[in-house]
């Protein structure tokens, strides 16, 4: 459910700056992952395990962690569902994936092994407190570089669009596995980002939101049909 309330616009001006300072993309991750992917097929390219070259649906689910909504609940923020996000009763977060592409290759063979753009338009989250609304809104994650982004709007103001909002940890990712038809990659953790951290803090007047603050771990399913 939407939440709409119009914050004072001083706050929207220090976030919307902030974020839009930030680059829209990890240009030096993306070429320390172009070299090694050079590198490790210096004889012949590797062959990808699975690969779409559009994504026609599927789901982003995130296990919120206890730590996470503890920290929501003692800082005072009431987390909320944007367009069409949903919340189970077992505390896990799903975006339906509105497009994108996804190329999976062999762990160990190259560099990142997951590359690709999965798109969740009009589905994200909202943070409350008070009349300040924060929402984080068609979220796109970019395994390339371990980071999901996003548009950042205060009220009824888009004052970010393309924002570096979580950090993703790829070290716990399970092997690929199949579901019928649907690809899955699960056991990725999601952090606070370390721009959006900072941000959020100054927006909501604490200091208690950090870069290792875990929000959960994430389940991929790729519809490959």
């Amino acid at each position: 459910m939407k939440t709409i309330s119009r914050p004072r616009r001083a706050v929207a001006a220090v976030l919307g700056t902030a974020l839009l300072a930030v680059p829209l993309a990890a240009c030096s991750d993306t070429a320390d992952a172009d070299e090694s992917t050079s590198s490790s097929s210096s004889d012949s390219p590797p062959k990808a395990v699975a690969s779409l070259e559009a994504i026609p649906g599927g789901t982003t689910q995130i296990t919120l962690d206890t730590g996470f909504t503890d920290a929501l609940t003692s800082l005072g923020l009431t987390p909320g569902l944007v367009g069409d996000a949903e919340l189970t009763e077992a505390g896990e977060l799903r975006f339906p994936i509105t497009g994108g592409n996804v190329t999976v290759f062999t762990p160990g063979e190259v560099s990142p092994y997951v590359v690709g753009q999965i798109h969740h338009d009009t589905s994200g989250l909202s943070l409350t407190a008070g009349d300040v609304v924060v929402e984080l809104n068609n979220l796109n994650v970019d395994p390339t570089v371990s980071r999901v982004y996003g548009d950042v709007e205060v009220g009824d103001e888009v004052v970010a669009k393309n924002a570096y909002l979580f950090t993703l940890n790829g070290t716990t990712l399970k092997p690929l596995a199949m579901e019928g038809t649907d690809a899955v990659l699960e056991g990725t953790k999601v952090f606070i980002s370390p721009d959006a951290a900072p941000l959020l803090n100054e927006t909501f007047g604490t200091d208690a939101v950090t870069p290792e603050l875990l929000v959960g771990i994430a389940k991929i399913t790729v519809a490959t049909q």
